[in-house]
């Protein structure tokens, strides 16, 4: 009797493969991969004593295993599974499908909000005075804010530099903007991990980093050693920026919202 082989057989194992191939990409990316040489094996083993040596005692013992291991590694890997999701939903064809179902489209970026923020990097750029400035989009940054001192204020220049000023008490956090004002300041974002980041980028461009791996936020970064400007959007880095090329960034970015 021969084996049945059609499309549907082929969409699978590709699917299979393709699904595969990620997971052993995003557990190479968080150091896993060693768990990941191991979940593989086991699943073999499983597959192999279940269905072909069809042992019914050892197979249920490993099907119980299984059922229990797929709830421990989705805690041992929560962080893994949530960056995939947003990853998913931050698509951009899955977001003309959500905005087709809202009704919605792209908004023009606002000048007057944007305009200060690019003139306070340059003077604080000019004066290597540090800053961490984090533009809330789609995603809510709530639990950051919770972290810093909520501010509410219109966006402006001089406050923005006089937030960052190196004896202000909150020049260390990061600001958070959010619907055209400045929400809060010195706020503590999550540190990236990823091992491709310049040795000369500090914690700075690292929370930076790790804000736009977490979300769909805009990060822009004053270096207080160096007073170059840089922005991360979507776990990339854009650095050493003028203020023509950070203008035209926050200007893309804030009409994609």
């Amino acid at each position: 009797m021969f084996f049945e082989f059609g499309i549907k057989d082929i969409i699978d194992i590709v699917s299979v493969a393709l699904m595969l191939f990620y997971i052993y990409r995003l557990m190479r990316e968080s150091r896993s991969l060693n768990v990941f040489y191991g979940i593989l094996v086991f699943v073999l083993v499983w597959l192999f004593v279940s269905q072909v040596l069809e042992m019914k005692l050892l197979g249920s013992i490993l099907d119980k295993l299984v059922s229990v291991g797929v709830i421990g590694l989705i805690v041992l890997f929560q962080e893994e599974i949530r960056h995939f999701l947003y990853n998913l939903g931050a698509h951009q064809k899955a977001k003309n499908l959500i905005r087709w179902f809202r009704g919605s489209t792209e908004q023009e970026a606002d000048k007057e909000s944007i305009m200060p923020i690019v003139m306070a990097c340059m003077n604080m750029a000019r004066g290597k005075v540090g800053a961490l400035i984090v533009i809330e989009r789609s995603t809510p940054l709530d639990d950051i804010v919770d972290t810093g001192d909520v501010i509410d204020a219109k966006i402006n220049q001089r406050l923005i530099e006089n937030i960052f000023f190196k004896n202000s008490p909150l020049h260390d956090g990061a600001m958070v903007i959010s619907n055209k004002r400045i929400r809060a300041a010195g706020c503590i974002l999550p540190v990236s991990h990823k091992t491709d980041i310049p040795k000369e980028l500090g914690l700075r461009h690292r929370a930076a980093m790790g804000i736009s791996q977490d979300s769909d936020a805009v990060a822009i970064v004053v270096s207080e050693e160096t007073g170059r400007i840089s922005v991360a959007v979507k776990g990339e880095f854009q650095l050493r920026l003028s203020a023509e090329q950070l203008e035209s960034i926050l200007t893309r970015e804030m009409s994609m919202v």
